[in-house]
């Protein structure tokens, strides 16, 4: 499934970095990511988890026997934040790799890399860059957000051929490599646009408050204390973190009805990254995973119908990914206050703020 990295295709020393990397990004992001979790929620931060793990589950046909699926670091990025995203995607991965043996162990740093920081990252500079030329209003946020997603799938992509550069176990033209990857994920990165835009898109049409990259559109207010010093705040911030429980409703549903039902008949061709390693002759390097017999493993669930049995994965994954993100972003939340606590005290002994629009 997906641009899932197996085990054996790049050296130890190259998944040694790749796995340094991934553990300081995901360092980096549970300090940074306070802010936003306290304007979009932290249940609103699982579920974008728990949709993007849902929506990989559905690969859709690419062409030429091939298929792809949301890699998803955009569309997180767009609603909660870019380091919220990487979290997100970390617990995805995570998962996956460890319960349903998609990916490799010693290469889990390595499609944290790929998959939830250069998407995400990509993703949300892009757009960022777009609602500079763009008119300044929410519904800007659909083309950028389609734009970002689209470009980051490519950009993830060719990240990995200059891994494989420098660590690869197969030899292989690195031009061809290029050329494949870059193209074939640019195809990819289509489908990944469209249903970014569907998604934002439809957020953004009824709750836009809960859009991390609307929010930032909206004029700031200069807040004043009693001793005249001024600090900007946004306006209309989410009330104290809350998510309203009928958007929250909305999403577990789809995401259900998506890894339980959608997955049924979601494309068996091979992903972007499987087709390619057939067609230029490194895919035989991938080595099984360590949790390979695992009873969910290739997302199914041993002993249970084939039809039922994937339904039935897609749901177990759905509750484990939402257990893990409820650990993982309340954590954050935690490590962001703590280094807030000297400040907090300081502000709650001054006198209340007044505003003026900036």
């Amino acid at each position: 499934m997906g641009m899932h990295v197996p085990d054996g295709f790049l050296d130890a020393s190259t998944s040694i970095a790749t796995g340094a990397v991934a553990a300081g990004a995901i360092g980096l992001s549970l300090q940074r990511s306070r802010r936003e979790l306290e304007e979009s929620g932290t249940p609103l931060a699982g579920l974008v988890a728990v949709f993007v793990f849902a929506v990989q589950m559905v690969n859709f046909p690419v062409g030429a026997g091939t298929s792809g699926h949301l890699l998803g670091g955009a569309l997180a990025a767009v609603l909660v934040g870019p380091w919220t995203a990487v979290l997100c995607l970390s617990v995805v991965l995570v998962v996956q790799a460890l319960v349903f043996a998609d990916g490799g162990l010693t290469a889990l740093g390595t499609n944290i890399t790929l998959m939830g920081v250069v998407t995400a990252v990509v993703g949300y500079l892009v757009v960022r860059a777009a609602l500079w030329v763009l008119p300044r209003r929410p519904a800007s946020v659909v083309p950028a957000a389609a734009v970002g997603a689209f470009l980051s799938v490519p950009a993830s992509a060719l990240v990995f051929v200059g891994l494989y550069a420098v660590g690869g176990t197969v030899p292989v033209p690195l031009g061809e490599l290029a050329a494949a990857m870059i193209g074939w994920h640019l195809l990819i990165g289509a489908g990944e646009a469209v249903i970014t835009a569907a998604v934002v898109g439809a957020v953004v049409a009824t709750r836009p408050d809960l859009v991390h990259v609307v929010r930032h559109l909206r004029p700031a207010l200069v807040v004043v204390d009693a001793e005249g010093a001024e600090r900007t705040v946004r306006a209309d911030p989410v009330r104290s973190g809350s998510t309203p429980s009928r958007p929250l409703a909305v999403g577990a549903a789809v995401s259900m009805v998506a890894a339980g039902v959608l997955s049924l008949v979601a494309s068996g061709h091979p992903d972007g990254l499987e087709f390619v390693g057939e067609r230029l002759g490194f895919a035989a390097a991938g080595e099984d995973s360590a949790v390979a017999d695992s009873p969910f493993a290739d997302y199914g669930v041993r002993g249970v119908e084939s039809l039922l049995s994937t339904g039935a994965a897609g749901v177990l994954g759905i509750a484990v990914v939402a257990a893990v993100a409820a650990v993982l972003l309340t954590v954050a939340r935690r490590l962001g206050r703590t280094g807030r606590a000297g400040e907090g005290s300081q502000d709650s002994a001054s006198e209340p703020p007044t505003t003026r629009v900036g």
